[in-house]
């Protein structure tokens, strides 16, 4: 039987109306050089399904947000390879920023933008880059947060782990003795009940992250945040009240000329201002971290932040591990080969990644896969800006 859809649900179809979605796409995703560039970075490549990966980001609100709600900023200089990417989003509906600030930031732009739509707005901020193999099941959890967030509490997802991961964030919860066990023993819709946050961890070792999985209070931060506008925007004011005093003349310009604004001659000057007066710090710590009331949504949906090489083998389907391109593998287990250009002919590997593009060829042992910005700032150091 078919799953029925998030809008027929009826205790969200009034706060569903209300909620508009915000993607944040300026990352730079160093970890996927050489793939990754400047002027194309992680997001705006094909890496697992067909389409980059901020398109599936869009497609898979498919069903619980018109593209009419949906905005995507992104780095002023990515803006037309933006709106290519994603054709069917309204041009103005791809905002530039100005200057690199982190996620802060793009959080009271998102929340300026859609109170100025209608006062009462939902505002999800979600990630460009990242994969869910289940969209219904990530559409129905994000339904949820929207509906727990109607009160005024910020609500993030948390994705349910499924092995004791070291190089995520968590989110310790309270009664969340359904989760013991991981992602396999949780029934996904279940698993959508809101809980109280305890606090976020840093990443952990490998001891503490299996203790997390066998205990089931923690969850994966998946840098998903929903709230409504007015509770997004005094958030900021009183934990980062620099950003807030930087937004005025962009709250401004969006009180007097409302959704208008967008299209409006003074829209760069206010970005300026607000970018370049706004400290350059994350959600997490600059808000999420200080907030009393907290809430988060389990999700199990197939969840993973696909980042970096070595993250490409969950998707694998070769006998080699992770293939595409045009390459040749012969007696080759868990590796990830990728080209782009030139054939890729590899014998006999194990547990590397070898990335071969037209003027650079990357090979590592996948266990090394974090440490490929290294490399990306040896070339800026040594003035190779033509490959970065």
């Amino acid at each position: 039987m078919a799953e029925p859809s998030v809008a027929a649900m009826p205790a969200a179809a009034s706060v569903l109306e209300r909620l508009y979605v915000v993607v944040m796409a300026g990352g730079s995703g160093t970890r996927f050089w050489p793939a990754s560039r400047r002027e194309r970075p992680k997001q705006l490549l094909e890496l697992i399904a067909d389409g980059p990966l901020l398109a599936n980001t869009l497609d898979r609100l498919e069903g619980l947000v018109p593209l009419s709600r949906v905005f995507v900023v992104t780095a002023e200089r990515l803006l037309e390879q933006t709106r290519a990417a994603v054709p069917a989003l309204p041009p103005a509906h791809v905002i530039g920023e100005p200057i690199a600030r982190n996620t802060a930031p793009c959080l009271g732009v998102a929340a300026a933008i859609a109170g100025a739509h209608r006062p009462d707005a939902i505002v999800a901020l979600l990630p460009a880059d990242h994969h869910v193999a289940d969209p219904e099941a990530f559409r129905r959890a994000l339904a949820a947060a929207a509906v727990a967030s109607d009160g005024g509490r910020i609500t993030t997802l948390g994705v349910v782990p499924t092995y004791p991961e070291t190089g995520y964030g968590y989110i310790e919860t309270r009664g969340a003795e359904a989760t013991v066990g991981g992602a396999a023993h949780v029934d996904a819709s279940a698993a959508e009940a809101p809980r109280d946050v305890v606090r976020f961890v840093e990443k952990p070792s490998l001891a503490t992250a299996a203790e997390f999985l066998s205990g089931g209070r923690h969850l994966w931060n998946a840098g998903v945040f929903v709230g409504r506008a007015d509770a997004l925007l005094a958030a900021i004011a009183t934990h980062l009240p620099a950003l807030d005093e930087a937004a005025r003349p962009l709250l401004a310009l969006l009180s007097t000329l409302g959704p208008a604004a967008l299209h409006a001659p003074a829209l760069p000057a206010a970005l300026s201002e607000l970018f370049a007066r706004a400290p350059a710090i994350s959600i997490d710590h600059g808000i999420m971290e200080h907030l009393k009331d907290l809430r988060v949504v389990p999700l199990v949906a197939g969840w993973s932040d696909v980042g970096s090489w070595r993250s490409l083998l969950d998707f694998g389907r070769d006998d080699a591990g992770f293939v595409r391109g045009d390459v040749l593998a012969e007696d080759c287990k868990g590796c990830v080969l990728v080209s782009d250009g030139p054939t890729l002919a590899a014998l006999g590997l194990r547990d590397v990644a070898v990335v071969a593009h037209a003027d650079a060829v990357l090979v590592l042992p996948l266990d090394r896969s974090q440490d490929v910005r290294r490399l990306v700032d040896r070339l800026a150091a040594a003035g190779r800006g033509e490959l970065l």
